[in-house]
């Protein structure tokens, strides 16, 4: 197995139906932008609360894709 290198980034996704549709929003958006996404953690989750109901829900994710120090191109 060649070495690699894994580059780490933490994400905030939001849903007004639940933790996991906001986990799934953060990594859907950013695999429009990175490439070989690998494992996504669940660091934190928490609540927006406004009048007493509960109106969004939010997932902290650290999420490791493969790094890429050529960004792609072909040597």
């Amino acid at each position: 197995m060649a070495d690699s290198v894994y580059k780490v980034l933490e994400l905030i996704g939001t849903s007004n139906k639940s933790w996991e549709d906001a986990a799934m929003s953060a990594v859907k958006l950013a695999s429009r932008s990175l490439r070989d996404l690998r494992v996504a953690e669940v660091i934190e989750q928490d609540l927006v609360i406004e009048n007493g109901k509960v109106e969004a829900f939010r997932t902290k994710l650290k999420v490791s894709f493969k790094y890429d120090p050529s960004g792609g191109k072909k040597k």
